[in-house]
């Protein structure tokens, strides 16, 4: 299944935890930050770090005091 870039909506047709193509991610963050990100969010899922959750349903206080 691909997934489609919440920027542009273009097609990305490859396995990655961001939903944002190349072209819009480079545009928004340039070429090394946006590098770095999808580096860093491939390791953190493969380690089972990433928690791509909304903070609107963690509530207002959480174990964090995170506040959505």
């Amino acid at each position: 299944m691909t997934e489609k870039c919440i920027y542009c909506e273009a097609e990305i047709t490859d396995d990655r935890p961001l939903t944002v193509c190349n072209r819009c991610g480079i545009r928004v963050w340039g070429e090394k930050m946006f590098n770095a990100i999808l580096t860093n969010m491939k390791n953190a899922e493969e380690t089972g770090t990433l928690c791509n959750c909304n903070l609107s349903e963690l509530g207002k206080n959480n174990s964090r005091g995170i506040q959505a």
